[in-house]
């Protein structure tokens, strides 16, 4: 007899299958499938900035310049997975053994024609790394220039000066670490030469150009850094790109591994480019333009970083490596009495287990929670809820995948010694065997099966409210946004109108224009800047507590829609040149008229 289920009863005995145990015990590492899902991009690199008319034109140009900045720098990172990929092309090659050798001529006309392309992308990136060079320090001597000294920098463009740093660190190792591009060139270089492929006088300068720059190692950081020497005041430029990187990573204002690394190899690139003859870290420590006991305890931290792949640098070599360095300014670094927390995994498997077990139970509460009242409509507390849920989600993620990362890089920088007793690697004495087989002790191995099986289920659980989190992160970014245009910026509009500040009057108004939605796209009625404007005067209810308790009755639209990447910017940045420096390590506060 055939018995009819419904749709709903399906659904809820398959929901039932996920609350089975398992029959074993072993931790689940299957990574979560990837959802089929439409999500708009709103990261346009700043195409839509000519809509935005209501914004500072200056802020507006200065988007320009960070659009044609990102796209050099997609341009750098496809040159570094050139260069990583890259693999020996002339061992393949059969080489002339003698002179006399009958089919020398075609085997040379073989080489030429399989290394052409190759040696193409070679000269790419030699040109790439020239011109990336030149850019980079016309933006510096432009923020330098004796005239510009006094305006403001906003934070976005000394980070994206810093991706310029990052980018030129990981080019400049990548061309030392490959030997084989090398080789390659000069099979490639050996073979021309004998037919005269290379003949006029312009390829003969490039073809040595090239030679000399595969064969010197640190060719970009030198001529970065000569090209730099030439710029007067560039150290200070450099130095807010060092303190703006050192208080995002003190302060965790990062979310995944990468952007966490590249904050700390920006901070030891940087501070290499500006020590020199002419000009003195330990000097700038003094003069409190940086804080080098904030960055000894950073690179303690942080030993180890990936480079590119499963290539890995140690930042604080850059220090090493530098003109003036003095090991007495970098105690903590210089101490190998402890051991780093990159290499001890098992002392942060502890932290992560509670961690894992008080995000965990957050999480089941919440879905215990949905599914029993099943609301359809979340008021805001509840988004924020979500909102932060999902951002200490993500953040719990990328800290236990930093932990694995790190260790790797660690390990693999730090291979076993087999002759400190232990005889059963000596007749497996190769490098990289000693840096992975043989340098994982049998607690380690199971800590970081643990961690990853954390890691996975985390993401599985979280995968599942991937469309609530969605909805709560975006009207959250929306309703915050509004609530900062329309209600927290009132007064400070009205201090400045006050006062006649017409230039802060304008930047605050600029914002608000920017990003503002009015409730069923009314304006603000009675606004103040208007009612100043046609000489009227102010109600006695502005700034009074009537008109505080009315500023929190402000209704918004409900939107599920964050600001764009345009849209952000230009409100940070307008919003960033209201602050002013104080002396000391790049602080700022809010200017006194508003």
């Amino acid at each position: 007899m055939n018995t009819r289920v419904s749709m709903s009863d399906a659904l809820s005995n398959v929901e039932v299958l996920y609350e089975l145990p398992l029959i074993d015990s072993q931790p689940s590492v299957e990574g979560a499938n990837n959802a089929i899902v439409y999500e708009a991009n709103f990261d346009t690199n700043f195409e839509d900035k000519t809509a935005y008319i209501t914004g500072i034109s200056k802020y507006i140009e200065e988007a320009v310049l960070h659009s044609n900045l990102s796209l050099l720098l997609e341009q750098g990172y496809q040159h570094a997975m050139t260069l990583y990929t890259w693999r020996c092309c002339s061992r393949a090659i059969p080489t002339v053994k003698s002179p006399e050798q009958p089919n020398r001529i075609e085997i040379y006309e073989k080489t030429v024609e399989a290394l052409q392309p190759e040696v193409a992308k070679l000269m790419a990136i030699m040109h790439f790394s020239m011109t990336a060079i030149d850019t980079f320090c016309n933006q510096v001597r432009r923020l330098c220039h004796h005239e510009k000294r006094k305006e403001f920098v906003s934070e976005a463009y000394l980070l994206t000066l810093g991706e310029f740093i990052n980018m030129f660190a990981v080019l400049d190792e990548l061309k030392n670490m490959k030997s084989s591009v090398k080789n390659d060139y000069s099979a490639y270089r050996r073979a021309a030469q004998f037919l005269r492929v290379i003949s006029d006088s312009t390829a003969l300068t490039e073809s040595q150009n090239l030679s000399m720059f595969l064969a010197t190692n640190d060719k970009i950081r030198t001529m970065l850094k000569t090209s730099l020497a030439q710029i007067e005041c560039y150290e200070e430029l450099l130095a807010d790109v060092v303190n703006t990187s050192v208080h995002m990573f003190e302060n965790k204002l990062y979310l995944l591994p990468s952007e966490k690394h590249m904050l700390v190899k920006v901070i030891g690139f940087s501070l290499f480019l500006i020590d020199s003859t002419a000009c003195n870290i330990n000097k700038l420590d003094g003069k409190k333009k940086i804080n080098v006991s904030r960055i000894d305890k950073i690179f303690k931290t942080v030993e180890v970083v990936p480079l590119y792949g499963d290539m890995q640098i140690a930042p604080f070599n850059y220090i090493k490596k530098s003109p003036n360095f003095d090991p007495s300014k970098w105690p903590i670094c210089n101490d190998t009495s402890t051991s780093s927390m990159q290499g001890n995994l098992l002392m942060q498997l502890p932290e992560i287990r509670e961690e894992h077990e008080r995000f965990i139970a957050d999480l089941a509460r919440y879905t215990n929670e949905g599914a029993i009242q099943k609301v359809m409509k979340r008021t805001d507390q509840e988004m924020k809820y979500l909102y932060n849920m999902a951002l200490t989600g993500l953040q719990l993620l990328s800290k236990w995948t930093n932990s694995i990362l790190e260790l790797y890089c660690w390990k693999l920088l730090h291979p076993a010694d087999y002759r400190k007793g232990a005889s059963k690697y000596e007749d497996d004495g190769e490098e990289y065997e000693r840096a992975t087989r043989y340098n994982y002790s049998s607690q380690e191995k199971f800590a970081m099966v643990e961690i990853l099986s954390l890691i996975k289920g985390l993401q599985l659980q979280m995968n599942r409210l991937n469309e609530t989190f969605y909805e709560a992160i975006c009207s959250t970014a929306y309703i915050e946004l509004q609530t900062f245009v329309q209600i927290h910026i009132r007064d400070m509009i009205k201090k400045v109108t006050q006062k006649k500040r017409d230039l802060t009057k304008s930047i605050l108004i600029a914002v608000r224009d920017t990003c503002v939605d009015w409730f069923n796209g009314a304006g603000e009625a009675g606004s103040i800047e208007e009612a100043l404007a046609l000489g009227l005067k102010l109600s006695q209810n502005h700034g009074s507590k009537k008109d505080h308790i009315e500023s929190n009755h402000v209704r918004f639209n409900k939107r599920c829609v964050g600001p764009s990447s345009t849209q952000l910017y230009m409100v940070r940045t307008m919003i960033e040149s209201l602050l002013t420096d104080k002396s000391g390590y790049g602080k700022r506060t809010l200017r006194k008229d508003i």
